[in-house]
């Protein structure tokens, strides 16, 4: 049973920073951030019940390549009425259903891993809470850690970043490989389907805390997450949510359609409607919709999936984003894996149909997508969770010194392969804004 010890605080945004510090001294943390922003409607910010919510150390560890949802099920059982915080790859897909992935993983992120962490820290409103097992901890190093928590964090170094990120696939390749996929669309063995595409370097320093700190600071998201497993990194600003549970309510909130903010107010309003009113981006985003309303009504009761909103407009610091909502009541004694398997991976970042948009992207990415596009987050004692979408992240091997960052974009009948590119590169801009460095050959 773990004890508590709650404070009064204002400094959410110290909190924030001094965290991702504290997971310096812990081979296992996992901190997930708001950042104060609710990409949600009215209706669904119930869901967002932490401004933070971190775990740090790790007193059992599940980390898998194979049998990874049994072996989740016998992890959240043996720590039931615990928290547990985790990462599912992209590639669990494999296991959910019979695909295969043959390209290429400089990364090695496990295919899945969940810790039972041995201090959590939550924040919500002006409450600071430690959450702690008194055999490991007294109540006066709990209030020590809380106190370091506070202090006003010292002035980061600029980040120094002489790489710069070259281009898995060319832009070329991307025009010729986007022209076969439409093939597929047009044959009708798809609708959409999210393609991507790797950029990576192999940086001699790389300091992922301070790294962390400058990408929140430039991209400020309501799904960021800073995972540390040992010697590899997740560095995430992700906008978008894969699914929450709160009581016996479930929410997924796809994200498809981005513009780029404008330079002045009115230019911001006049591409937040434009972005609004496309068809195609509409299209794009209802075609998954209808995935996620499938795949919710695998687990959930009968007659409860519904679409809470359609295509909202949502305002990011570097783009504007199209958000749909859409809920389920649970069906009794519904276990976390078994709402994995009926819903991962996100049909955002796959396409429609989903297994035959997979097999597809197998076929013309080239690089392993491992826990990119893959998820972050947490389950809470009461088996209430939280899981974001892995993007607009930055992963790093640091045995391997390998560093890299991956991006994509809807292809539909309609696409343009020159404008899904430049998107792809839109995506991107707040990573290379907060590294202050550029993509070679990328033609």
């Amino acid at each position: 049973m773990r004890a508590s010890i709650t404070r009064s605080v204002s400094c959410t945004n110290t909190i924030r920073q001094n965290l991702i510090g504290m997971a310096k001294g812990f081979s296992h943390a996992s901190v997930l951030l708001s950042n104060d922003i609710k990409a949600a409607n009215p209706t669904t910010t119930n869901y967002n019940k932490y401004e933070v919510v971190a775990g740090f150390g790790s007193l059992a560890i599940l980390e898998v390549d194979t049998n990874c949802l049994q072996q989740l099920d016998k992890f959240t059982a043996d720590n039931t009425n615990d928290w547990l915080f985790g990462y599912i790859s992209y590639d669990l897909k494999n296991e959910i259903e019979d695909l295969s992935s043959k390209n290429r993983d400089n990364l090695l992120f496990p295919t899945l891993q969940f810790f039972v962490p041995e201090i959590v820290i939550t924040v919500a409103g002006n409450e600071l809470t430690a959450h702690y097992y008194a055999s490991n901890n007294t109540p006066a190093a709990i209030i020590a850690f809380l106190g370091e928590l506070c202090k006003q964090p010292q002035t980061a170094p600029p980040l120094h970043f002489p790489n710069s990120f070259t281009a898995r696939v060319s832009r070329k390749q991307y025009i010729d490989n986007f022209s076969k996929i439409q093939n597929h669309i047009q044959q009708g063995d798809i609708y959409e389907i999210n393609y991507c595409i790797e950029f990576f370097t192999n940086p001699k320093g790389f300091d992922p805390y301070n790294t962390q700190r400058q990408l929140l600071a430039t991209s400020p998201t309501p799904y960021s997450a800073f995972f540390k497993d040992n010697s590899q990194y997740l560095l995430c600003a992700s906008p978008e949510r894969y699914i929450a549970k709160s009581n016996n309510t479930l929410i997924s909130q796809p994200i498809k359609g981005t513009i780029a903010r404008g330079a002045t107010s009115e230019l911001d309003a006049a591409n937040q409607l434009t972005l609004s009113q496309s068809p195609k981006e509409r299209a794009e985003n209802i075609m998954i919709v209808d995935l996620v309303r499938n795949d919710l009504s695998r687990i959930a009761s009968k007659g409860t999936v519904n679409v809470d909103e359609l295509c909202g407009i949502y305002p990011f610091r570097q783009v504007h984003q199209m958000i749909s909502t859409v809920s389920c009541k649970l069906e009794p004694n519904a276990s976390f894996s078994s709402i994995v398997r009926a819903t991962f991976p996100m049909g955002s970042m796959t396409g429609a149909p989903k297994v035959r948009a997979m097999q597809i992207i197998d076929e013309y990415e080239v690089s392993q997508r491992g826990l990119y596009s893959g998820t972050v987050g947490y389950i809470s004692p009461n088996g209430d969770f939280d899981f974001n979408v892995v993007i607009r992240s930055l992963l790093y091997n640091e045995k391997k010194k390998y560093l890299s960052f991956s991006v994509g974009s809807a292809i539909t009948a309609k696409a343009n392969a020159a404008q899904e590119y430049d998107e792809c590169l839109l995506k991107a801009s707040a990573i290379l804004k907060t590294l202050n460095t550029t993509i070679s050959h990328a033609e």
